[in-house]
């Protein structure tokens, strides 16, 4: 009978012992997932309000960025969007709302935005997926014009983007680019804008009016019907705006001049237009890492925001 109580005693000690170690595994594993919630919630919070990482897919920002290099994207400057992600990786149209940013976006910053054609050339769209990264040399109330190659903007005088290769593509004859590259936005024979001879571009600011004339509906077509939601005509030289007759129009975005370091090489706002505010992921900051993507090797080290903005080439 001893020997009973002794044994269900031992029974009891070791019964104890088994729940104080579950409750020790589970208190564990409690803090392990709240650990890792959390961590997943800063990571989150950090991408989506400070930074995020892009990789260059091309050599359209050489000698400046190369093929491989992850750059660092700044989102504080212009201030972090906040739209629907779940319908738009479906393709549907989203409201984007802007937090306001500490800084503002500079001539010659390179700005990584979302390609404003993803589907067609006609019309003015936003793929989450699809980002480009190009240097602004246009701000909202600028205007913008190439002379013989040259970028010129009527509010500055410094040198915009890569001049050395603006020198290049200045010395190279018409007749010897293809059509689809010497030709330029709005693709119109009124304008006959090309790489050597464009502009001048107004730049739209929001709240800007413009009266709505055929010159002003061939340059601002397409943002007018992404701003609108609706189509934009021209008919007995009137414009409409679905059924309803406009005359003047006031913009309800900026806009931003964004062209390619690489002139000979690069799909920018010569070709894309102008790109709407609400696309601008974030400013370039830091090129974090370089991989060589053809040998898989490490080229250099990281390249401070300072770098990024001093490197425009300049001629003597």
């Amino acid at each position: 009978r001893q020997e009973m109580r002794h044994k269900h005693k031992r029974m009891g000690i070791e019964k104890r012992i088994y729940k104080t170690n579950i409750n020790q595994m589970l208190r564990y594993l409690t803090l392990i997932f709240y650990g890792v919630f959390g961590i997943g919630c800063i990571y989150a919070f950090l991408l989506i309000f400070c930074f995020s990482t892009f990789k260059i897919p091309s050599d359209s920002m050489e000698p400046q960025l190369q093929t491989g290099d992850q750059v660092l994207v700044n989102k504080w400057i212009a201030g972090p969007r906040l739209f629907n992600i779940f319908a738009s990786m479906k393709g549907k149209r989203v409201d984007i709302y802007r937090v306001p940013g500490v800084g503002q976006i500079k001539r010659n910053d390179i700005l990584v935005f979302n390609y404003p054609h993803p589907y067609s050339w006609e019309r003015i769209e936003m793929h989450i997926m699809q980002y480009y990264i190009k240097r602004c040399l246009g701000l909202p109330g600028d205007s913008i014009r190439i002379e013989q190659g040259f970028y010129r903007n009527n509010h500055t005088k410094e040198p915009l983007g890569n001049v050395e290769s603006q020198a290049n593509l200045s010395r190279q004859k018409a007749d010897r680019m293809p059509d689809g590259v010497y030709r330029c936005f709005p693709f119109d024979s009124t304008f006959n804008w090309n790489v050597h001879d464009f502009g001048p571009l107004y730049i739209p600011r929001k709240g800007d009016r413009i009266t709505v004339n055929q010159t002003n509906y061939k340059l601002y077509k397409q943002m007018i019907e992404w701003e609108s939601k609706d189509s934009l005509s021209w008919k007995d030289s009137k414009v409409y705006i679905g059924d309803k007759q406009v005359r003047q129009y006031q913009f309800q975005s900026n806009y931003y001049f964004v062209a390619g370091d690489k002139t000979e090489n690069s799909r920018d706002s010569r070709y894309l237009g102008l790109i709407p505010e609400e696309f601008i992921v974030g400013v370039a900051w830091k090129v974090w890492k370089s991989v060589d993507p053809y040998t898989g090797e490490y080229r250099k080290g990281p390249v401070s925001y300072t770098h990024l903005r001093a490197h425009e080439t300049v001629l003597d």
